[in-house]
């Protein structure tokens, strides 16, 4: 009897080895296939995406394109760039500023500018035309026909001074930040916004492209800000434009003559200019030159004779700019924002502008 249940026990024992045998066969041949699985996938992404920079990451959705069409996206190395941050702060900012009196109060471009609603309100504002539009769209396709209209009028504006229209209603509603940012950059300085913008932004993008059904990455530099000078159009040469491409060599001889000018009335007051760059921007000696040179006395409560801030320094350049009109020299080509930003070139010309009014001046 013993030896009978010996003989079934040990059947069983093999019959369930060989049961276990065949389930480990089949994980491990699962588990094989999955990984033969995986390989193949990984395989076929780096076919279709030869180009992709490292650390970038595609999602699903950027990988549905039609054919012959392209998604751009922001490398994310890019997103961290300290000027670009900088430049972000500062379009928010003046946003804010701009439509205080809205109640609108904007946190992030990406988030708050894709529906059209807080870029319809800015335009307006700006241009002091009233677009029509419904005032709140929730659904997408409400959203996109706002966008149409408000864009369709921002590049009837822009397009005529020469500004290369770098966004669509595809690429803001997507929330694609590169194009909300070149957008803003553009109404910034058409309409002369006092602020200041930082110079040679530039970042990098990943442009997806699908050609033969096949996903084609690469990575692209796009330069978002470069001078004020040429964001402006300003485009004319002059003399210090050849003096400073051609000739820097004698750049110092004229900053020293300019210095000597201003140096020889500052001095009455106790004064001295050793910069120019520098000692003009906040718009206070400008504004006592003219005084000296006209002989008369500025009143005080006229400008901030300590300005802190970038707007109160704008506002004493352009008072010194009047100044310079009611006494009869032409309007000059900088704009208070240039000297502000210690733009150089533009210094230069409104100190050469007086020099030459005023160097028989005692």
């Amino acid at each position: 009897m013993s030896g009978t249940a010996n003989t079934s026990a040990t059947a069983r024992i093999k019959k369930d080895e060989s049961f276990l045998g065949k389930l480990g066969g089949t994980l491990v041949r699962k588990k094989k296939s999955k990984e033969v699985s995986d390989l193949h996938e990984e395989g076929k992404n780096a076919i279709n995406a030869p180009m992709l920079p490292t650390g970038t990451d595609l999602h699903p959705e950027d990988t549905l394109l039609e054919e012959n069409a392209e998604r751009i996206m922001l490398d994310p190395t890019s997103r961290e760039n300290l000027k670009f941050k900088d430049l972000l702060k500062v379009l928010i900012d003046w946003i804010n500023s701009e439509l205080e009196e809205d109640r609108i109060i904007v946190k992030d471009l990406e988030e708050d500018c894709y529906d059209g609603q807080v870029l319809q309100k800015l335009f307006e504002k700006l241009s002091g035309r009233k677009l029509n539009v419904a005032e709140v769209t929730q659904s997408e396709i409400g959203q996109k026909q706002k966008l149409q209209t408000v864009l369709e009028a921002v590049n009837e504006l822009l397009r005529p001074h020469g500004w290369t229209i770098e966004w669509n209603v595809d690429s803001i509603h997507s929330k694609n930040l590169v194009a909300i940012v070149y957008l803003l950059v553009a109404l910034a300085m058409h309409f002369q916004a006092p602020i200041r913008l930082p110079e040679h932004v530039s970042v990098q993008v990943v442009v997806v492209k699908k050609r033969e059904g096949i996903l084609q990455t690469a990575l692209v530099t796009k330069e978002l800000t470069s001078t004020t000078e040429m964001m402006m159009g300003r485009f004319e040469r002059d003399a210090f434009d050849t003096l400073l491409d051609h000739a820097p060599d004698k750049l110092n001889v004229v900053k020293t003559s300019l210095i000597t000018f201003v140096n020889k009335h500052l001095n009455k007051l106790n004064l001295e200019v050793t910069e120019l760059e520098s000692q003009f921007a906040d718009g206070v000696y400008l504004i006592l030159l003219m005084g000296l040179l006209e002989d008369y006395f500025v009143p005080l409560y006229n400008f901030f004779l300590t300005p802190e801030s970038f707007e109160q320094k704008v506002h004493n350049v352009a008072f010194a700019f009047e100044l310079m009109q009611d006494g009869g020299l032409k309007k000059p080509k900088a704009r208070p924002e240039d000297v502000v930003n210690l733009n150089l070139k533009s210094t230069l010309r409104v100190l050469y502008n007086l020099f030459t009014n005023y160097k028989n001046s005692e």
